[in-house]
């Protein structure tokens, strides 16, 4: 299962209101955050969630409300007695960004590692499979899709028919290769496992149609309302909540949530009718709100 809480749900600037977006995901007692603005710490305390598990930082882009609570964060999770390495997936000019803001939290007791992403890219954090790919909001931008894949099920005649003694059977059910055995002796064919995509900061584009298809859960922006912003959506490089239900359908996807509402849009759900025509189902999210997606009929 993943456990998803988008911790803030506002763009521009935090309100009294409303933190600014910024999403954490766990699954198996690891945690990833998605962007870091102003606040951050305070919405994650509020939503009575653990800077521990944190291990993997991911970065949309280095426009102030994404990344001015990095220090603060940084400096907790120092004080959270962390050894290890932190490991930062961004745009290119990550290593600069955290240099820079590194100034005023000089001495960490843990490194950090640095990835600078051009173009898409896949790899693993924090118990997930990732992928980034390319946003279109004017300057280098990321929209990331996570994947939690699902083995097949324990086959007991196949385990049986290779030989496998009876002690070996667990270590290769959790997808571990023992004594020349591999999991895929035991196994039979992946289930369907969970997708989650998460995309703000950005014009609708293909990809995250593509990464969308079927997705368990988007996350996408309602920076705008209805298409009397489509202009001004466009000239700004980001989307309207409609804009964005009617990718999410394109997508297929089951549940959509809009975040990353402008300060100028103080009460998005007003726009709740009219996205729904669209996208049935679809949440004008609130800060803290939380959701397990589970794998099928689990």
């Amino acid at each position: 299962m993943i456990d998803v809480c988008l911790l803030g749900t506002g763009g521009m600037m935090p309100l009294p209101n409303r933190f600014l977006t910024s999403l954490y995901v766990r699954t198996n007692g690891r945690a990833l955050l998605v962007d870091c603005g102003e606040g951050t710490q305070t919405a994650i305390r509020a939503a009575n969630l653990r800077f521990k598990p944190i291990q993997t930082l991911l970065l949309t882009h280095y426009h102030a409300d994404h990344v001015s609570g990095l220090p603060g964060l940084l400096l907790t999770l120092g004080n959270e007695d962390r050894r290890m390495p932190l490991d930062m997936y961004g745009p290119p000019g990550l290593a600069r960004v955290v240099n820079a803001l590194s100034v005023i939290v000089p001495e960490l007791p843990y490194g950090i590692n640095c990835h600078e992403i051009s173009g898409k890219a896949e790899f693993e954090a924090s118990g997930l499979q990732v992928t980034a790919f390319e946003a279109d909001h004017g300057m280098p931008c990321l929209s990331y899709a996570f994947n939690l894949p699902r083995p097949g099920k324990f086959d007991v005649e196949k385990a049986r028919a290779a030989g496998v003694p009876l002690q070996l059977w667990g270590r290769l059910q959790n997808g571990e290769s023992v004594q020349g055995f591999t999991p895929a002796q035991v196994l039979g064919a992946p289930r369907r496992g969970l997708r989650l995509v998460y995309s703000t900061d950005t014009r609708p584009l293909p990809e995250a149609i593509t990464q969308g298809q079927e997705a368990d859960l988007m996350i996408l922006e309602g920076m705008f309302g209805g298409s009397e912003k489509d202009e001004r959506a466009l000239l700004t490089h980001h989307s309207t909540m409609n804009e964005s239900a009617r990718l999410a359908r394109e997508a297929h996807a089951k549940r959509l949530w809009f975040t990353h509402f402008s300060p100028a849009n103080p009460h998005p759900e007003e726009y709740a009718q009219e996205v729904e025509e669209v996208f049935p189902g679809a949440v004008i999210s609130t800060d803290g709100q939380k959701l397990t997606l589970r794998f099928e009929n689990e």
